[in-house]
């Protein structure tokens, strides 16, 4: 399993057990029942996450391990076959002895042909095998793209809701609250970068353009050089390719307020 999707795995435990601190710090004592709940949940979740990738790891391990066992089994046929060459060397080399071994030699004729037979029945069967393994194994591996994605989809979902939260921080009017939401948004920015995910806000004073902004409203029409009062949801890009243009809401001029 690559190193980045255990971090995905290893990042979402986390940030859920980031979650329960919270609570934890942030939530009146004692926890009400719907604040315990959450943190209960936090904690578990955090777990299951923890343990999967050891479980697919694991899983893909007997896989190998099964593989090599059908090769040395292949091999040992190999080595049946050079030892019925030898046999038919030595019966030219030692004509001497030549009768005493027609049926020796006539014996292990008949067992080598027996293997031939097994061993063509075994290269079928382990061709099926084999057929059966790969298409096992590209099943696997479209689960663990659908798996990537839906991660990806995770990890800007959680991004969406700590910036949101940060914003509402910004707005309460409390500094410290802010400043702390402030410090785990940092946190978990930092965190998602690691995986390739980066988020993008736009600048002050900075103009619309479609190709890097795009309207909180699908309906609106935004032109292009309209000054931006606020970024409504950060933009992502996920290893320098653009997933999400940044969502933000345009200034709104004193005639178009009227």
């Amino acid at each position: 399993m690559p190193l980045w999707v255990k971090m995905a795995f290893f990042l979402g435990d986390a940030l859920l057990l980031g979650v329960a601190l919270v609570i934890t710090l942030e939530a009146p004592h004692p926890l009400p029942l719907n604040h315990a709940l959450l943190l209960t949940a936090a904690v578990a979740n955090g777990a299951i996450l923890f343990v999967i990738p050891f479980v697919l790891e694991y899983k893909a391990t007997v896989r190998l391990y099964e593989a090599a066992e059908l090769r040395t089994a292949a091999e040992q046929f190999d080595e049946l076959a050079e030892t019925q060459r030898l046999i038919h060397q030595a019966s030219g080399q030692w004509q001497t002895v030549q009768e005493h071994c027609n049926k020796a030699v006539a014996a292990a004729n008949e067992i080598v042909g027996r293997m031939s037979i097994e061993r063509k029945e075994f290269e079928t069967f382990s061709q099926q095998a084999s057929d059966s393994e790969r298409a096992h194994l590209r099943l696997e591996l479209e689960k663990h793209r659908r798996m990537d994605a839906e991660w990806l989809e995770v990890l800007v979902f959680i991004c969406d809701n700590v910036y949101a939260i940060h914003q509402a921080g910004l707005r309460s009017g409390q500094p410290g609250y802010a400043e702390q939401l402030g410090k785990f948004q940092h946190i978990v920015r930092d965190a998602v970068r690691r995986v390739g995910l980066t988020p993008h806000e736009a600048g002050p004073g900075e103009l619309f353009d479609d190709q890097k902004h795009q309207a909180a409203d699908p309906a609106e029409a935004i032109a292009a050089g309209t000054p931006i009062a606020e970024t409504v949801a950060t933009g992502f890009t996920f290893q320098g390719q653009l997933i999400r243009r940044i969502i933000v809401a345009p200034e709104v001029s004193p005639k178009t307020a009227v």
